[in-house]
């Protein structure tokens, strides 16, 4: 009967290969010929997923040499048909409308528990090895993990939902869509909040804003560089740039109006506007800032605080040419352009578009 099925495949006959197995899956479900020919017309029905678990599971519990040849060409057929189709996919997802634009990949944390399949899963979706999958997946805050055309990434970041794990993507475009303002101080608080801010041609005015319309709070250190004599290893002067100081950033999100209320420790009037905290003299920088963003939390109880972005910038900062697409709205006094800036400005994008 084996034969007569072998024959049936020949001539493409799967009803009556799929009459004859039902009839040989009673008499002799565990025969390894029955189980190949069975991952053949799961093959053939497009039940792709069924007919790899038979091929593997005959490369795993099968020594006969003739079987084992068969499945890993199934094996070979099944990853070509994969592969071609995905191709096929993110060929017509590139070619819709505005799908076509520079965008991000973004992976969200995963519990270590839940890694494992995860892992493997991802490893499958991405063509890699689960060993570098698991690297990859964050156990904490944001990871990005591709840039390129969106309609790719979100082909990619769709399958990536359906197995379970956690990603988003964006453009860039949405990034540089909202509007950011410089604050300068505030001028009152209650019962609504008005600022003194620039805008991105740096015109000075103000903003009225209830406290409730704020959903987000981000913060952040931006490493300040300098250059600094050192001694090198044969005792020779020599210049280096390194971390010399941070600058303290934290944006309030206002999605309703499309904009980021940005402030820093350094770009703050702590001497004009509403007293915050009482000014004396021996006040530091530092000081007033710790004040200021107590303040502001006790403003907003309920608003979720985002801090996550060293370790986001860390996936980020090799990321020259999409960087360099993206306007920071940072205006640090730096002697050489630093990625730092735009990552900041791309992680807090990404909380005010997701």
């Amino acid at each position: 009967m084996i034969e007569q099925v072998a024959i049936a495949f020949e001539h493409k006959d799967y009803k009556t290969a799929a009459k004859l197995l039902k009839q040989l899956q009673k008499e002799s479900p565990e025969n390894p010929w029955v189980q190949y020919y069975l991952g053949r017309l799961h093959e053939v029905s497009e039940k792709r997923q069924d007919a790899e678990k038979i091929y593997r599971q005959l490369l795993r519990d099968t020594r006969n040499a003739k079987i084992v040849t068969l499945a890993r060409q199934g094996l070979r057929r099944l990853q070509e048909i994969e592969l071609e189709q995905r191709q096929r996919a993110i060929s017509q997802a590139k070619s819709e409308p505005n799908n076509t634009e520079l965008g991000v990949l973004v992976l969200e944390p995963l519990s270590n528990d839940l890694k494992t399949e995860a892992s493997r899963k991802f490893a499958q979706i991405m063509q890699l090895d689960p060993y570098t999958a698991r690297l990859l997946m964050p156990s904490r805050g944001w990871r990005l993990y591709r840039t390129g055309q969106i309609g790719e990434l979100k082909f990619y970041g769709k399958q990536l939902q359906q197995a379970g794990i956690p990603c988003f993507w964006a453009t860039i475009a949405q990034i540089q869509q909202i509007q950011v303002y410089q604050v300068k101080h505030f001028q009152e608080s209650s019962p609504q909040a008005t600022i003194v801010c620039r805008n991105e041609v740096n015109q000075l005015g103000s903003l009225t804003f209830d406290w409730s319309e704020v959903t987000a709070k981000v913060v952040g250190l931006l490493p300040i560089f300098e250059q600094v004599v050192d001694v090198d290893a044969r005792r020779k002067l020599e210049w280096k740039t390194q971390t010399q100081d941070y600058a303290q950033f934290c944006d309030l999100h206002i999605p309703g109006r499309r904009c980021i209320l940005r402030l820093y420790d350094n770009g703050y009037e702590f001497k004009q506007g509403l007293e915050i905290t009482p000014q004396a003299s021996q006040n530091t920088i530092r000081i007033n800032w710790n004040s200021l963003s107590s303040w502001i939390d006790q403003q907003l109880p309920q608003v979720k605080i985002w801090s996550d972005f060293t370790s986001f910038a860390d996936t980020t900062l090799d990321q020259t040419e999409m960087l360099s697409h993206i306007k920071s709205h940072i205006d640090l006094f730096r002697r050489e352009q630093s990625n730092w800036d735009s990552a900041f400005h791309l992680y807090s994008g990404l909380v005010f578009v997701k």
